[in-house]
């Protein structure tokens, strides 16, 4: 089984008590409670489902003035919402990840040869073999800071990410939400609950555009206001540049475009934005994807990678959730409690049903994708849960913007308090990675053909120089590649057969793995090097 990440635990780095989500109970003025139907709703509660600009603005101007006692208590509530997530993260192992090398190195590629590659030039089965560098610019963006500042690079994109995706779910609740208490309550669970996404990869692009498409797409349809509509195009040429799976966020817009073309017939459709103008957008967003370097190659890409069912039985990241950590349980209280709200409201059938169905598939799928469904859950929420009339007011928008400050001098300042330089993350690294067996294979000068672990196989792209055997490529070596490999590296009874093992001069994996018990008594090769991460063989001559 190929583990989730790089030896880190994935039970999410947030080291809080976790509060479960049932119905939301009242506990005095300003705090959350769900409404009970329309028919009958208390006086002194909003009626209303899934809240509309107009009743919005009625809520906001039920509250009572804000003091400067509050706007200071919310600003550090704020800075330290924003902050939390990326310090955690910094805390643990941002930096520490299996296939970031392999980006890296590709994104050096890019830069020596000032093109993109089209066929492979890192594995040895198979290079010269069609691949395409569909995250071509994330790989250029990480190999600049690699290059400037080392492991700390990674890191810094690690954080910096993660506290504009804190602050970019904010954005998107605090607008269909009044109440400033619930709004924080939401954007921390929501950034708990994907905590164990938080790691140097180009999916954290995917979660910042997506949450930016969430936003544009409620507030457009909860207002009538278009002019937002116009980034969209603009975010989905960012997205197919950093990330595959800015298809999905294509899929989401056209259910809204479906939902649109539905209004005629369905009385649940929103009618505020009509077809014309979200088809306009889903056409200019397909359109705005093309602008890559391998145009509508990429979405080739996208459908293999898709159609790939073998890796999700065999890349940790890629199987279902195991509910074996409390972020997994926050997911599916998510999902209950947004779907339990829909149909609350009697709107189970409307577009917010649709896209929680549809997250919900990809979701509990694949336990990569678990950003999806708690970005749609906490938006759903939202826009579903209100606050009662002596909530305090809203805050300026200058207040966000000093929390943002706050929150990115706080982040700076922990690299210096925890100690997060390049000589500490290569402490990390070494703890799972060959580092060591890397300097050995180099100083003895051992040659290939070279069979590697899955895991390893990004790392020695970077490091060791040679072609690797295999490594996080998933859709450059298919599903028969990958399990020919995962059955060898496990022992099963016809290991010795593997074409590639028998052919290979050097051997380098995981100390405690069946395969390097195996051929410590196997006469075809001997121990060159062992430490107690990896184990070295070369083949006898």
């Amino acid at each position: 089984m190929v583990p989730f990440g790089c030896g880190t635990r994935r039970a999410g780095p947030y080291p809080f008590v976790v509060l479960g989500l049932g119905r939301v109970s009242r506990y005095g003025d300003g705090v959350a409670t769900l409404l009970d139907p329309p028919a009958a709703p208390p006086d002194e509660e909003l009626e209303s489902p899934l809240i509309s600009e107009t009743e919005l603005s009625e809520v906001h101007a039920s509250t009572r003035p804000i003091t400067k006692a509050d706007r200071i208590a919310q600003t550090i509530v704020m800075a330290l919402l924003f902050a939390g997530p990326a310090i955690m993260c910094l805390h643990g192992s941002c930096a520490n990840d299996a296939d970031i090398w392999w980006h890296m190195r590709t994104g050096e590629w890019i830069l020596q040869h000032h093109a993109v590659p089209y066929v492979d030039s890192f594995s040895g089965p198979f290079a010269g073999q069609p691949w395409l560098a569909y995250s071509w610019l994330f790989e250029l963006v990480v190999a600049k800071l690699f290059q400037w500042l080392g492991l700390v690079g990674i890191a810094a994109y690690s954080a910096a990410m993660i506290l504009t995706i804190s602050v970019a779910i904010y954005h998107l609740v605090r607008r269909l939400q009044s109440d400033f208490t619930l709004s924080v309550l939401l954007t921390f669970v929501a950034m708990f609950s994907m905590g164990h996404m938080f790691t140097p990869r180009p999916w954290l692009f995917t979660i910042l555009l997506f949450v930016l498409e969430i936003d544009i797409l409620m507030h457009a349809r909860r207002t009538g206001k278009l002019s937002e509509l116009a980034w969209l195009p603009v975010i989905f040429a960012l997205w197919a540049n950093v990330h595959i799976q800015f298809v999905d966020g294509l899929l989401v817009l056209g259910l809204a475009v479906a939902e649109a073309l539905a209004a005629r017939w369905w009385s649940a459709a929103q009618k505020r934005v009509g077809p014309t103008w979200l088809g306009g957008a889903l056409l200019a967003s397909i359109f705005a994807t093309l602008a890559n370097p391998y145009g509508w190659h990429v979405y080739r890409v996208a459908y293999d990678l898709a159609t790939q069912a073998g890796a999700l039985n065999k890349v940790t990241e890629l199987q279902a959730l195991p509910f074996r950590s409390p972020s997994d349980f926050v997911i599916l209280l998510l999902t209950l409690g947004s779907a339990g709200a829909l149909a609350w409201h009697r709107r189970l059938a409307s577009f917010e049903g649709a896209l929680l169905a549809f997250s919900a598939i990809l979701s509990f799928r694949s336990q990569r994708d678990v950003w999806i469904i708690a970005t749609v859950a906490i938006a759903i929420l939202a826009s579903a849960i209100t606050g009662r009339r002596k909530a305090i007011g809203k805050l300026p928008g200058l207040a966000t913007g000093l929390a943002g400050v706050v929150a990115i001098l706080a982040v700076s300042a922990s690299f210096v308090v925890l100690h997060v330089n390049n000589s500490e993350l290569q402490i990390q690294v070494s703890e799972n990675m060959p580092v060591r067996a890397v300097e050995v294979i180099r100083e003895k000068g051992f040659s290939g053909p070279l069979y590697n672990d899955f895991n390893w196989g990004g790392y020695l792209i970077q490091n060791l120089g040679l072609p690797v055997s295999i490594d996080g490529r998933q859709n450059l070596y298919g599903d028969q590649g990958m399990d020919r490999s995962v059955a060898t590296w496990n022992g099963e009874p016809d290991w010795a057969t593997d074409g590639q093992l028998v052919s290979a001069r050097l051997v380098i994996g995981p100390v405690h793995t069946p395969l390097i018990q195996l051929l410590r008594i196997d006469p075809r090769f001997q121990l060159a090097y062992e430490d107690k991460v990896a184990a070295v063989f070369v083949a006898r001559k």
